[in-house]
């Protein structure tokens, strides 16, 4: 029984990174349907499995040092390579410039910047009730939110392609380029973030986490799949309102 009670935080971490291995399959096949059903998978044991660790006051260096190992995967590399297949039509042509290597490759930038965060993250004490930077999981959702809607409405296959996303995504190297740059700044940003785990009880001192989810679930019922990625620069703009109460 002790064996289980050490061990189900860590199982649920383990589920997190075998979700995030499935789905890059997936995504490196096409599947972005699938990946997508990964992806809300690893979220949620992401969240769980510190949960079920502190509930059961069963945390350890190994679950913390599981934790990362298993995050670098399913929101490191995951959405590096989902900006490295949006990044990929456009060649090695850069500004009309030749280049020796294919541009696909800086969407790894967001895999070598989520490393750096989570290891940052792993030797601060501070961020226990707060995110300092963008956490992975919410960059992981803005970049594979954009590329879903590439996929559904700026593919030229596509029954719902759209002008406005078949600029962005198809012409647009421009565009792909300074998400994946402003979205790696932001991993290792000093910027409060708001984290969904409860200091206390009172009103007062929930209110980002209320602002977040009501505003969150508004923009989803609003603009449906649009809104994925939507609610990443919501959460990042409500965070920076509530600064001074992030601590």
């Amino acid at each position: 029984m002790n064996f289980i009670k050490n061990n189900l935080a860590n199982a649920f971490t383990l589920g997190n990174l075998f979700s995030g291995c499935v789905g890059i399959v997936h995504l490196i096949s096409g599947d972005y349907q699938t990946t997508a059903i990964c992806i809300i998978i690893s979220l949620v044991l992401d969240f769980f499995d510190g949960f079920i660790a502190r509930a059961m006051n069963s945390s350890s260096n190994l679950g913390g040092q599981l934790d990362s190992l298993a995050d670098m995967v399913s929101f490191g590399f995951l959405p590096g390579v989902a900006m490295m297949k949006m990044l990929e039509p456009f060649g090695n042509q850069l500004f009309g410039l030749e280049l020796p290597f294919e541009i696909k490759y800086f969407g790894f930038l967001i895999t070598l910047f989520s490393c750096l965060r989570l290891a940052i993250f792993n030797l601060d004490d501070d961020q226990k009730y707060y995110f300092k930077g963008l956490n992975t999981p919410s960059n992981t959702v803005l970049v594979f939110g954009l590329y879903y809607l590439y996929e559904i409405y700026g593919s030229k296959n596509s029954e719902s392609s759209s002008q406005f996303f078949d600029f962005l995504f198809e012409n647009s190297h421009l565009f792909l380029l300074i998400i994946t740059i402003i979205s790696s700044g932001l991993l290792i940003s000093p910027i409060k973030m708001i984290a969904m785990k409860f200091k206390s009880k009172q009103l007062k001192d929930n209110y980002p986490k209320l602002a977040l989810l009501i505003g969150g679930i508004l923009i989803l019922l609003i603009f449906k799949t649009v809104g994925i990625p939507l609610i990443i620069i919501y959460y990042i703009l409500i965070s920076l309102v509530f600064q001074k109460q992030l601590k």
